[in-house]
């Protein structure tokens, strides 16, 4: 697993100019493990039992990586033992990082069961450990603890999941990943098979919309915390903040039919969300 892998968290820069130097390493460990493990629930072609196995050896390494004084940490994967040393250094809850294994286990398992969620409450669980775990680490390398900022944060990163979901909608059904609720669906007269055919009709279009619109305002919720965070990280994390709200921007400009088509960030979006950034 090499930095260039970490081009694929399109929503979070990672270890980029406007963060502090010496934040650099322990930001870019996180990253690594994150889309490691990421990585390995979402290998293709590799059976589920194997994505498991190789979960679980992550959750090992985990253990061992955070014993840095111990003689067993100098045989683990460099990776690991750059994330022992930022987990020593900045006290960095173990759970967190426990978290993100468990979601991503969740998801070889209910892909491979066929399963889907069954309301809101199981989607935003499932967001608290795929997404919310990232923000909450971060926080802690910039020493922010107090309750209010982490849940603002909880906030900001589980709209940026639900932005990802539903501008992957035409990606993730035929791979079996199904994000948009029983209940939802059922709200709106929308059901799994015509989700499986991919075509956009007006009911699925008026589901993606409600969608939507939960993201933005669960997003703008958080966004408060970008006055607080403090220095270049604060401008990064604006940046964040509308790169999640132009997602969201960009899936109404297809008229929510992301079902069959998704939508990408371009320069001129860039352009828009610095522009924006400097005005929150």
């Amino acid at each position: 697993m090499n930095e260039e892998r970490l081009a694929h968290y399109e929503n979070f820069p990672v270890a980029s100019w406007l963060c502090p130097r010496h934040l650099r390493e322990p930001i870019t460990a996180i990253y690594l493990f994150a889309r490691t493990a990421d990585d390995v629930a979402d290998e293709g072609e590799v059976e589920a039992e194997a994505r498991l196995h190789a979960l679980a050896d992550m959750q090992n390494l985990l253990k061992a990586c955070a014993h840095p004084h111990m003689d067993a940490f100098a045989s683990l994967p460099i990776n690991f033992q750059r994330l022992g040393l930022a987990i020593e250094r900045f006290g960095l809850p173990i759970q967190l990082f426990t978290d993100l294994l468990d979601a991503f286990r969740l998801d070889v398992e209910m892909t491979q069961a066929g399963k889907t969620h069954p309301d809101a409450r199981s989607v935003l669980g499932y967001c608290s450990k795929s997404a919310n775990p990232i923000g909450r680490l971060l926080l802690q390398l910039y020493g922010i603890t107090d309750d209010h900022s982490l849940n603002q944060s909880d906030d900001i990163c589980t709209a940026l999941q639900l932005a990802n979901f539903w501008q992957d909608l035409s990606l993730d059904i035929p791979r079996g990943r199904h994000y948009l609720h029983d209940e939802q669906c059922l709200q709106h007269g929308v059901s799994r098979d015509m989700l499986l055919r991919q075509r956009d009709t007006a009911e699925t279009q008026q589901l993606i919309r409600s969608c939507v619109a939960t993201a933005r305002a669960t997003m703008l919720r958080g966004a408060p915390l970008t006055k607080i965070v403090p220095g270049r990280a604060g401008w990064e994390l604006r940046l964040v903040v509308q790169g999640g709200l132009r997602i969201l921007e960009k899936i109404e400009t297809l008229q929510h039919a992301t079902l069959s088509q998704r939508p990408k960030l371009g320069r001129w979006d860039v352009l828009v969300m610095a522009w924006r950034s400097l005005w929150m």
